[in-house]
């Protein structure tokens, strides 16, 4: 059983895709990947990769994750490979809200060490983990739904002491 997170953004799925989409933002909204070291020029194309590292200097991972399914704004099927921890399948899923985006993780390793281990250790660990990467994707998110109604007219505030020349 995968372990799994919801967490409610407010921004559309638009928004959480265009954030996802851009490969470079990867180290910082996954906790553990400390540097992205090449993102493919397709990403976010199905087969596509991003190359990045896992742990803290002098101590690193070299890892990539692949791109199994891209469907947006709904879905995003991930395949990341860290070497001897193991290959694993994360599932990101977005479905609209009333008050913006109902986003889930869904991850669990199949392959190498971690694979090995019971449930019972490795869930906790991922469910405290994608929490975080959930937090953190948020910020991103709506942080860019922010900027984007900034620039849109119907979302923009007046000033009360802006009369302009009818004022004078």
């Amino acid at each position: 059983m995968a372990a799994r997170n919801t967490r409610l953004m407010r921004c559309t799925p638009d928004d959480l895709f265009a954030v996802l989409s851009d490969g470079w933002l990867y180290p910082i909204w996954v906790v553990g990947a400390a540097r992205m070291r090449d993102v493919d020029e397709q990403w976010p194309q199905e087969g596509s990769q991003i190359h990045h590292s896992l742990g803290i200097w002098p101590v690193m991972i070299h890892d990539e994750t692949k791109i199994v399914e891209w469907d947006p704004p709904r879905r995003m099927r991930l395949r990341p490979e860290a070497g001897i921890l193991g290959r694993g399948v994360i599932r990101i899923d977005a479905r609209p809200h009333e008050l913006g985006t109902a986003v889930t993780i869904a991850e669990e390793p199949v392959s190498g060490a971690a694979a090995l281990l019971p449930s019972l250790l490795w869930k906790p660990l991922l469910v405290a983990r994608n929490h975080e990467c959930l937090n953190r994707l948020a910020f991103l998110a709506e942080g860019r739904r922010e900027k984007r109604e900034a620039r849109e007219p119907q979302h923009r505030k007046t000033d009360p002491d802006d009369l302009g020349e009818a004022g004078s």
